[in-house]
């Protein structure tokens, strides 16, 4: 095979991979109006024989307090955008130096799209990716439905997806029974929850969740979508 030949293969074998790919998300994006969701990173474990906890859970069933600790902390325009907050984007580009930019402008979207279709490391390529799985999801979940999946795949410790399965093993309770205080520990967790314990807090993590707490009432008026 020549060299010009085998690169041609290459190409072909790698566009056909990335339309498998975009068929997965298009199909599945569709059946998880239906069927919980199962992350990348809950295949990942299954596939190598490791624990999983989750137990999928309604948004009826989730204290009210967690989805709003959640956007207060990582999405406060969550209700207003269609997928990506291009404003928060545009900032973050901005203000970004040679070494690149020092936070993220991920949505709740995003990091579901992450969540499900993509891998967890940090990359151009895949923030790229990104959106527009984010605004495809937008487009075909409600904001409610959104929430809902974030909440039940998002891991909060080593093999613990979900918010029933992460109150329960924090707090022993149902992710129905969160208090303000518990909900403003797990969304603080969510950055580095495999170092972040919400159940057995630092010093700086409970700052964190207080100031947290403290911002919820004023994120409260914006919370709407979550109704529908």
């Amino acid at each position: 095979m020549t060299v010009t030949r085998f690169l041609r293969r290459l190409v072909q074998i790698g566009l056909g991979l990335i339309l498998l790919w975009v068929g997965a998300v298009f199909w599945l994006g569709l059946l998880y109006w239906a069927v919980p969701p199962v992350s990348t990173l809950m295949l990942g474990r299954w596939m190598t024989l490791q624990p999983v906890e989750r137990d999928y859970v309604g948004l009826e069933e989730i204290s009210p307090h967690l989805p709003l600790a959640v956007m207060t902390s990582e999405d406060s325009r969550f209700c207003g955008h269609n997928g990506v907050d291009w404003v928060e984007l545009r900032e973050v580009v901005e203000a970004a130096d040679e070494d690149g930019p020092s936070r993220g402008a991920s949505t709740i979207p995003m990091q579901t799209a992450k969540n499900l279709f993509l891998w967890p490391s940090r990359s151009y390529i895949r923030k790229g990716m990104e959106v527009p799985v984010a605004l495809y999801l937008d487009l075909i979940w409600s904001k409610r439905r959104m929430m809902e999946n974030y909440l039940n795949i998002a891991e909060w410790g080593e093999g613990i997806f979900g918010a029933e399965a992460a109150a329960r093993h924090y707090f022993r309770k149902p992710a129905k029974n969160l208090t303000q205080r518990e909900a403003a520990l797990l969304a603080t967790a969510l950055p580095n929850p495999i170092v972040r314990n919400p159940g057995r807090p630092s010093s700086r993590h409970r700052a964190l969740a207080g100031r947290l707490a403290a911002r919820m009432s004023r994120q409260a008026p914006y919370t709407d979508c979550l109704k529908s």
